[in-house]
């Protein structure tokens, strides 16, 4: 009697860890299929919820059938559900980029999967329940046993997921890893079951477990070389690189004939090389030259290195900070040969000192120069010229702002369209408060506000939040051929009259070399034709209120 009973004990503590296991896993799946979501049909806040809505309401259907399956089916059940976990979960990612890239239905194919892991999970309690329920003494330490294990899994699965899988797997990996580990739950059940005689001797199991273990092992060994066939018919040009951060996908495309490179961030472009000065000189160029000093430049975003490279043009900047999320934006920018090639080699030249992190920290303060290659008879070395003092900081913008104390003279933020939430807060009036605070007197910045034809009601928004905050604006605009019309605004403190920045503009000239902006061609830029700066909608963005993430995601992009 007292060895039935240790029997029944390990049992009890078998299931309750598999059920600790299948937790961790369940979240990590529905995590992986809300994180896919937001990827592929973008609004993280939509995507998310309907993920997680569908998947609990599937998850109550798969409690409804357990009802109907009979006792002895229970343990047969368990090792099928975990090894449907296996297959479903580790290759849905895959089998659902593939779908958006081949056909016009992959949102069939995403919700699909949502769905069945959700009936899986759904499953996966009551029936471990109810096998535990002949290993426990009550019906209440059995709830309590089974459902803490869960709640406890769930939590240390979204543990993993945040700070190992997003951080240092791609999507398509972290999922066949999972995958492995619910299948690894149904051998364990199998091999303890059969042992003690609870299961029917046969080869339909074995089989299966057998064939389920090569797929998930074949699918793992080559998940990253599918990534790249995969992704490629997402792109209209040869991929050079692909790679997903723990904030984002990066990939760079080269069409050889015409040496066109693009970057592209969550497959959205972010610039192509042989158009990109007629985005990036409007950005930087009018505002360097309208403000009476330029010593100190603050750069949101920009971690390509192109505005950097326009900025540095002028030998009165003393000090530059750029302050980018993306380390590895950042990091690329200033090691792969092609990005090297578009930013001018800019990191290397400013001698880069990067200050990685959450906080803010003093950093390393370097004085830094550049090799002019002009010898002169009395000396060995080439002589040097004092370039700039330039900073980099891979940190949230808004966090950066709430931290740091200073002023600079030009604040240049060209942080990417507000798409998701992460970034609608970077458009939002109290993150232009803050920019405000930060912004000398006598300073002016420029916002990158996206297409003011394409996106008409967004770039409207993004002024009218400028203002909110107590900046006087000026919108101008110009046509990028890879964007189409594309915006900005200029903006300054409400103590400089719209007067003088327009006779500032009247004189403009640009004194360093450019291969596109010209005074005239900025001047027309500030020209919108009849009633495009006209609109009967009145909001601005907050944080509590994000009305641009919605405007920018079902009202924008779609011409009339």
């Amino acid at each position: 009697m007292t060895k039935k009973k240790s029997q029944f004990n390990f049992a009890s503590v078998l299931l309750c860890a598999c059920m600790f296991a299948s937790g961790a896993c369940g979240i990590i799946l529905e995590y992986i299929q809300a994180s896919l979501a937001s990827m592929i049909l973008g609004n993280s806040f939509e995507q998310w919820a309907m993920v997680i809505g569908l998947m609990l309401f599937w998850m109550g259907f798969g409690s409804l059938i357990q009802a109907q399956i009979s006792k002895k089916y229970l343990i047969y059940t368990f090792i099928a559900v975990e090894t449907g976990l296996a297959l479903a979960g580790g290759f849905s990612p895959t089998l659902t980029y593939i779908s958006y890239g081949y056909t016009a239905h992959y949102s069939l194919v995403l919700y699909f999967f949502v769905s069945f892991i959700g009936i899986m999970i759904g499953l996966e309690i009551p029936v471990i329940i109810r096998i535990n329920n002949d290993f426990s003494k009550e019906l209440s330490t059995n709830l309590g046993n089974i459902l803490s294990a869960d709640y406890l899994g769930s939590l240390i699965g979204s543990f993993i997921f945040v700070f190992i899988f997003l951080r240092f797997t791609p999507i398509t990996e972290a999922a066949f890893i999972t995958a492995g580990a619910n299948f690894f739950l149904a051998f364990i059940t199998f091999i303890y079951f059969s042992k003690k005689g609870l299961l029917k001797k046969g080869l339909i199991i074995p089989v299966i477990m057998v064939m389920t273990f090569s797929a998930v092992c074949y699918g793992y060994l080559n998940n990253r070389q599918w990534n790249i066939k995969i992704e490629q018919p997402l792109y209209d040009d040869p991929i050079i690189l692909s790679k997903t951060t723990q904030y984002q996908h990066i990939a760079i495309t080269h069409y050889k004939p015409f040496d066109e490179v693009r970057l592209f961030l969550n497959g959205n472009l972010q610039f192509c090389s042989t158009d990109e000065q007629r985005y990036h000189e409007p950005m930087v160029h009018p505002v360097m030259n309208l403000v009476p000093i330029k010593t100190r430049i603050l750069i949101l975003g920009g971690g390509d290195g192109c505005v950097l490279r326009e900025v540095l043009k002028y030998k009165e900047v003393k000090e530059v900070l750029l302050v980018d999320l993306d380390p590895e934006i950042t990091r690329l920018a200033k090691t792969h040969p092609v990005l090297k090639r578009i930013n001018q080699d800019v990191f290397k030249d400013a001698r880069l000192v990067t200050i990685a992190g959450k906080g803010i920290s003093p950093g390393i303060n370097k004085r830094l120069y550049i090799e002019t290659n002009k010898k002169k008879y009395s000396e060995k070395q080439p002589e040097t010229q004092k370039l700039a003092d330039v900073k980099v900081m891979n940190v949230d913008a808004d966090k950066f702002l709430s931290t740091v104390k200073g002023f600079w003279d030009v604040i240049i933020i060209d942080m990417p369209d507000p798409s998701t939430p992460e970034l609608t807060k970077l458009y939002a009036k109290e993150f232009y408060k803050k920019v405000k605070q930060h912004l000398s007197q006598h300073g002016l910045m420029v916002v990158q506000a996206t297409s003011p034809y394409l996106a008409k009601e967004s770039f409207l928004c993004i002024g009218r939040t400028i203002e909110s905050a107590g900046l006087t604006t000026l919108p101008f605009h110009e046509n990028v051929p890879s964007f189409g019309d594309w915006g900005w605004y200029l903006a300054w403190h409400s103590n400089i009259k719209r007067e003088k920045i327009l006779g500032k503009i009247e004189h403009i000239n640009f004194n360093v070399p450019t291969r596109f902006i010209t005074p005239q061609v900025f001047k027309s830029e500030l020209v919108f034709g009849k009633n495009e700066l006209k609109t009967a909608n009145k909001q601005i963005n907050t944080i509590l209120h994000p009305t641009l993430l919605s405007i920018y995601n079902h009202e924008s992009w779609l011409l009339e």
